[in-house]
């Protein structure tokens, strides 16, 4: 896996394709382009300085999905670089919106859409706290149609 960037809002996780992320055709596993996916998200919160988890607190809580979408279009195959483009769309008092499209070579393969929330350790969803907060908002987009 290559290092994250941002072009303007937008970011962009490289990610190469490995034998252990297809199945026996060479083609990537559908499952496999959520796990990018999270990679991606995961990626965007730690180059803006949020924490994926925080179970090391005296409440404890985590950003769990709450809604995915997802759309396969065209295959990604075995030694391709693909690249996760992450745009926040919405920020609510709870959840997150988020639209995810993965590239290779210019053409888009998957589009997904997610919304997430933080949730306590015993499910309940939590507010996103107000410092979270603030390191999303310069990063949020206008949905594009």
């Amino acid at each position: 896996m290559l290092d994250g960037r941002f072009e303007g809002r937008t970011f962009i996780l490289p990610i190469r394709i490995y034998y252990e992320d297809t199945d026996l055709s060479g083609i990537v596993y559908h499952a496999n382009y959520l796990r990018f996916m999270e990679r991606a998200r995961t990626e965007f919160f730690r180059h803006i300085g949020i924490r994926a988890s925080y179970l090391d607190e005296a409440d404890p809580a985590a950003w769990a999905l709450r809604k995915l979408q997802i759309e396969y279009l065209r295959p990604a195959r075995i030694d391709d670089l693909v690249e996760v483009h992450t745009r926040t769309r919405d920020l609510t008092g709870a959840r997150l919106s988020a639209d995810q499209t993965i590239y290779c070579r210019g053409e888009v393969l998957t589009r997904g859409a997610v919304e997430a929330c933080i949730i306590t350790m015993t499910g309940k969803p939590k507010r996103i706290p107000r410092e979270m907060r603030d390191k999303l908002l310069p990063f949020l987009c206008e949905t594009v149609g």
